[in-house]
């Protein structure tokens, strides 16, 4: 397929199994603990591990996202597509457990939780294999997957439920044993609101993986906007439980000490929502998920700060959550905020679109066949150039379509190709109204409404109705010579029937009737119509090649 025959295609697929692959690890360890009763030794031994599968699956999804955006033409890098989904679910439970295995490692808490969700996400990463390759999404995903036969397929059952099995059976001999750490009510620690957020995690991914398997069960698919809908709010609520868990001390904190740590992100992410509406952000749903995000990313900032003076090796959990408060505020604004509009330009015509002036310059060959379509955007007086690239694929016969994009600071312009067509020539007409009386000159015509005309009721003139047929008597004068013609028009129950044109004698030149106003008192009646064929047929003027495209700006899509 030549959409996959470019170079992040040669990176995303490989970063994304190995992260796949290392999700075994930590459940090989989870089973050996359990059977071997070392239920806080494996801790240390995993962490590791499941920090390089959440690292792997997350690079490759970002890498296969980028792919998406540049190369794909389907307008975006993340489509909640089920094949995509089910790369994403099996990460969030991998940074749920990396998250519950440091509470563990911390407090001795969450140990019956760490064994099920190591178990659960390398489940997870062969039911997304086998969602992935069984061809069973070939109806409901953009990727093309194809029945792989009965043998792969009934592979991929039984090692989807011997993973389940084995893991479960496990923990229902051991579940008892796996007492956790002596618990205590204080809900005013950072393992409570780590556990909270990991819980509303847990709620994302169920939602994402039940969105994801609906097409297994029913012949139902359900659409992006249920995913975003539903998901919103918990990523807000997961952004608030983020950064008050790291305002906290572990153990129990002391209320004023938190408060004092508070002040600076809760000031700056309130400084930062009053300029966000300034500039127009109003939604109270988009309020509330920037202002966790800027909580987020300014609690990060000033722990980052710190770590770095202190234990600079250790600053990776900062960075992590940064980027993440950086990707919400980029879906806020790309997803939220972003315009879209189809276009038609004419080859070399301009037309003003959401600020800029789009003009076709005309299309190119390129290699293997393809073509680009040269589009100069101009704004404030510069310009850039995108060649957005169509073909047709050889490998499916289908119409393939490379996107283009320029990136500014703050934001993209987006062009997606659409087709390419080909307008002929419009007929050469013109419409005019005419005084009863007047001379007027119409091309290389002299036109005189004279009269209305009675006559034409009953004569076929008039294409429908059984209303009365009113013609317009015009007098054509061309050079030396005088013709009169009656184009005419039919009234009934209040409204007109368009009539047929009539043509001059040289059959070149046709009337049509399309409006009259007679007014009895002041005799100035007039009447409208439409001259064809004022000029010889434009033969010999080439077609127009018409560029559609589908044209976005997307704000703060680089974060």
């Amino acid at each position: 397929n030549p959409l996959l025959q470019n170079i992040w295609m040669a990176i995303h697929p490989p970063v994304l199994f190995i992260g796949f692959a290392a999700a075994a690890v930590p459940f090989v360890l989870a089973v050996v603990a359990l059977w071997k009763r070392w239920y806080s030794q494996w801790v240390a031994m995993a962490l590791p591990w499941v920090l390089f599968s959440a690292l792997s699956l997350g690079a490759g999804i970002m890498l296969g996202g980028y792919w998406a955006y540049g190369v794909l033409g389907w307008g975006g890098w993340w489509g909640w597509d089920p094949v995509e989904n089910s790369s994403l679910v099996p990460w969030i439970a991998c940074v749920i457990l990396l998250h519950t295995l440091l509470v563990q490692k911390k407090t001795g808490k969450l140990v019956r939780t760490n064994f099920v969700l190591a178990i659960l996400s390398f489940t997870l990463v062969i039911y997304s294999t086998f969602l992935t390759r069984s061809g069973i999404l070939g109806d409901s995903s953009v990727h093309s997957f194809v029945d792989p036969g009965t043998f792969a397929y009934t592979l991929l059952v039984v090692w989807l439920f011997s993973a389940a099995l084995i893991g479960g059976r496990m923990l229902q001999q051991r579940w008892k044993e796996l007492s956790p750490a002596k618990q205590d009510d204080r809900l005013y620690n950072r393992e409570s609101f780590m556990g909270l957020a990991a819980l509303v995690m847990g709620l994302s991914a169920l939602v994402i993986l039940f969105g994801t398997s609906l097409p297994i069960v029913s012949r139902t698919t359900v659409e992006p906007s249920f995913y975003n809908n539903s998901n919103l709010p918990l990523a807000i609520v997961m952004s608030f439980l983020l950064g008050f868990s790291l305002l906290l001390r572990w153990g129990e904190d002391s209320r004023k000490d938190f408060l004092r740590r508070l002040w600076f992100p809760l000031a700056g992410s309130v400084t930062g929502e009053v300029i966000l509406w300034y500039f127009g952000l109003h939604d109270a749903s988009m309020i509330a998920f920037t202002f966790t995000s800027l909580f987020v990313l300014l609690v990060n900032l000033v722990r980052g700060v710190k770590v770095v003076r202190e234990r600079p090796r250790f600053v990776g959990g900062a960075l992590a959550h940064i980027g993440l408060a950086l990707l919400f505020l980029g879906i806020a604004g790309s997803g939220f905020y972003g315009q879209k509009e189809t276009v038609s330009l004419s080859k070399e015509e301009t037309k003003e679109v959401m600020g800029y002036k789009l003009t076709y310059v005309g299309s190119q060959p390129v290699e293997q066949g393809k073509t680009k379509y040269v589009v100069r955007a101009e704004r404030n007086g510069e310009s850039v150039t995108l060649e957005p690239v169509m073909f047709q694929n050889s490998y499916n016969n289908n119409t393939m379509r490379n996107p283009d994009y320029i990136s500014f600071l703050t934001k993209d312009l987006y062009l997606e190709p659409v087709s390419v067509e080909q307008a002929g020539p419009e007929p050469a007409h013109e419409f005019v109204t005419l005084a009863k009386g007047v001379q007027t000159k119409i091309g290389d015509l002299e036109v005189r409404f004279v009269r209305f005309d009675m006559s034409a009721h009953g004569t076929d003139q008039v294409t429908a109705g059984g209303g009365m047929t009113v013609g317009a008597v015009l007098e054509v004068k061309r050079k030396s010579s005088i013709e009169q013609v009656i184009p005419a028009a039919n009234y009934g129950d209040g409204k007109q029937a368009q009539g047929k044109t009539v043509m001059m004698k040289d059959n070149k030149v046709g009337f049509q009737l399309v409006n009259m106003n007679i007014d009895m008192q002041t005799k100035k009646s007039t009447v409208d119509v439409v001259v064809f064929g004022l000029n010889e047929p434009a033969a010999v003027v080439p077609s127009k090649e018409i560029l559609v495209l589908e044209a976005s700006v997307k704000p703060f899509i680089n974060l």
